[in-house]
């Protein structure tokens, strides 16, 4: 049974920027691969950490305004940034961490992804970079 719960409502940066007001979902995966390190007379094989690699991916509402969506992703595109993302906008803490990518790439933007009667969304994936976790 679960013991704490909240409501998802991610506060965005990306370079420096906070997207809070233009996203509608964020996912973070942090994954260490695995680099099989079984030898002669194991009987099972068995595994030890390699490089990170971080991934960062967000839908975002599409706005062309000076200092939301486009104006912020549209520069970025082939380069490395930063980003930070927590649970809620609260302060950081052990329940409200702060996860911070360092050097994420970001390879693919689409600056416009428009269907009739609905609100422009784009969906931007950031890899790689130095993932930190904050909790004060």
């Amino acid at each position: 049974m679960a013991t704490s719960t909240y409501l998802a409502n991610p506060d965005l940066t990306i370079n420096s920027v906070s997207l809070t007001d233009q996203c509608s979902s964020a996912t973070i995966t942090f994954t260490a691969e695995a680099l099989e390190s079984t030898s002669f007379g194991d009987s099972a094989r068995k595994y030890t950490s390699g490089l990170n690699n971080n991934e960062v991916t967000v839908t975002l509402y599409q706005s062309y305004a000076a200092t939301e969506t486009e104006s912020t992703i549209y520069a970025l595109v082939g380069t490395t940034t930063t980003i930070v993302i927590k649970p809620s906008s609260g302060a950081v803490s052990a329940t409200n961490p702060s996860y911070t990518l360092t050097g994420a790439y970001l390879e693919t933007h689409t600056p416009i992804a428009a269907t009739m009667g609905e609100l422009s969304t784009i969906s931007l994936t950031f890899r790689g970079g130095t993932l930190a976790k904050a909790t004060s």
